[in-house]
C-alpha cells in the first residue's frame, strides 16, 4: 500500500487542488491510502469532511510530507516542500523545470521521482492524462468570459425599439485548445469571432465553431509535434502581424492564446497595433506568464494602454477552482493509475509515457531541456 498525500497549495492566487472526494475514492479502491491536508480543498469549495466520506484521512502538512510515498499536487513544490520529501518520493504536478531550477536540483537530491503534468505527451494512450489540455480549456472559457465582462459594449447582436445595437468583433489569436475553447464561448454569446493561427491545419476546426479564419500566406508552416505550434522564423511572424494587424484594429476585443513549448510567448499585438484600436476596446493576454502575446502585457495587473484595457491575469484556470480541480484531479488519477498496481507504485523510467513526463528520478535530472539549463547555470 501506497501512501499519497495531496497538500494544501500554497502559491498565491492558486486555489486548484490535486485530487477531489471522486479520484480519492478511487484511489483508496485501488488499494492506495490517502492523506490529505486539512483545507487542502477550500479554495475549490470542497470541504474536509467530503474528503473523510471519500476515505482519506486528514493530516497536517509536516506529517503529510514525511509520511507521502507520492505526493499530488497543481503548482511545483516550493523549496521548503522539496526539502521536505522523502528519499526517494514521487511528486507529480505542474512542476515548470525551466522556471525552477534550484527545486529541480534539490529534487534530484533527494533522488525523488518528478513527474510533470505538463510533459504528458499528446499520444492516444495519454489523453485521459492530458492536464494542459484540461486546464487551458478552461482559462480558454474564461478569457473570454473576462473579455465581455471588460467590453464597454455587448457582445450579440441586438434588435430593439431603440434601434440595433452590432455584435462585438472578437479576435482571437492561436487556436489551440484554449483558443478553440474561447471562440465557442464568444460566439455562444454572439460575438463575430475571427481567428488567426500559423498551423493551417485548424482552419477547419475554427470553422466548425462558426469562427472566420484569418488566412496567412503560408510560405512555412507552425505546426510542430503532437498539434503544437512551433515557433517560426521572424519574417513570416512580421507577414502574420502585417496582415492580423487590420483585423486587431478593427476588433472590440482580442483574445490572445499562442504559446510554443520551451520557447517565450510570441509577440503578436505591437504597441502600433493596440494604438490603432479604438478606445474601450480590451485585450485578454492568456500567454502573460510566458512573456505575453501583447508588447504592453503586465504579468497579474489589468493595465491601460491607449484607451485600451489590458488584462494581463495569471493562471486563469485557478478562476474556476471547482471545475478545474474536477478535471485536473482526474489527469493526475489517470497518471496514478498508471504508475502504480494493486496500491503499489512502480514507476517504469523507460515506459514511453513516464519517459515524457519524468524531469528527475534516480538522483539525476532526466529532462534534457532542464538538464541543459542547469549545466548553463552552473557554468555562469
Amino acid at each position: 500500500m501506497s501512501n499519497l498525500f495531496v497538500p494544501r497549495e500554497r502559491r498565491p492566487g492558486e486555489a486548484r487542488v490535486a485530487a477531489t472526494p471522486e479520484t480519492v475514492k478511487r484511489l483508496v479502491k485501488e488499494g492506495h491510502a490517502v492523506h490529505v491536508e486539512a483545507g487542502a480543498g477550500a479554495g475549490a469549495n470542497v470541504a474536509d469532511g467530503a474528503y473523510e466520506a471519500a476515505g482519506a484521512r486528514l493530516v497536517d502538512a509536516a506529517a503529510g510530507w514525511r509520511a507521502a510515498d507520492a505526493v499530488l499536487k497543481v503548482a511545483p513544490p516550493d523549496p521548503d516542500e522539496a526539502a521536505a520529501m522523502r528519499e526517494g518520493a514521487v511528486v507529480v504536478g505542474f512542476l515548470a523545470p525551466h522556471q525552477n531550477l534550484a527545486v529541480v536540483e534539490r529534487l534530484a537530491a533527494r533522488g525523488a521521482t518528478a513527474l510533470a503534468m505538463e510533459l504528458v505527451p499528446r499520444i492516444t494512450r495519454a489523453q485521459k492524462m492530458d492536464a494542459l489540455s484540461s486546464q487551458a480549456s478552461v482559462a480558454g472559457y474564461k478569457a473570454a468570459i473576462l473579455a465581455a465582462a471588460h467590453l464597454d459594449k455587448y457582445f450579440p447582436l441586438l434588435m430593439t425599439a431603440a434601434g440595433t445595437v452590432h455584435p462585438a468583433r472578437v479576435v482571437v489569436m492561436g487556436a489551440g485548445v484554449a483558443g478553440l475553447q474561447a471562440i465557442a464561448t464568444a460566439r455562444r454569446l454572439g460575438a463575430v469571432v475571427e481567428v488567426s493561427d500559423v498551423r493551417p491545419a485548424v482552419k477547419e476546426q475554427v470553422q466548425s465553431l462558426g469562427g472566420r479564419f484569418i488566412e496567412l500566406p503560408m510560405d512555412e508552416s507552425g505546426e510542430g509535434e503532437g498539434g503544437y505550434a512551433r515557433e517560426v522564423s521572424p519574417e513570416f511572424l512580421r507577414k502574420q502581424q502585417e496582415i492580423v494587424a487590420n483585423h486587431v484594429a478593427a476588433a472590440d476585443a482580442v483574445i490572445t492564446t499562442a504559446l510554443v513549448p520551451g520557447k517565450p510567448a510570441p509577440r503578436l499585438v505591437s504597441e502600433e497595433m493596440v494604438r490603432r484600436m479604438r478606445p474601450g476596446s480590451v485585450i485578454v493576454d492568456l500567454a502573460v506568464e510566458q512573456g505575453g502575446n501583447c508588447e504592453l502585457s503586465v504579468p497579474g495587473e489589468d493595465v491601460e494602454r491607449h484607451g485600451v484595457r489590458i488584462l494581463g491575469r495569471s493562471n486563469l484556470a485557478a478562476s474556476v477552482p471547482a471545475d478545474a480541480s474536477m478535471l485536473y484531479a482526474r489527469n493526475v488519477l489517470e497518471v496514478l493509475l498508471h504508475v502504480s498496481k494493486g496500491g503499489a507504485l512502480q514507476v517504469d523510467a523507460a515506459e514511453e509515457i513516464v519517459a515524457a513526463m519524468l524531469v528527475t528520478h534516480d538522483g539525476e535530472v532526466r529532462h534534457a531541456p532542464t538538464a541543459a539549463k542547469l549545466k548553463e547555470a552552473r557554468a555562469c
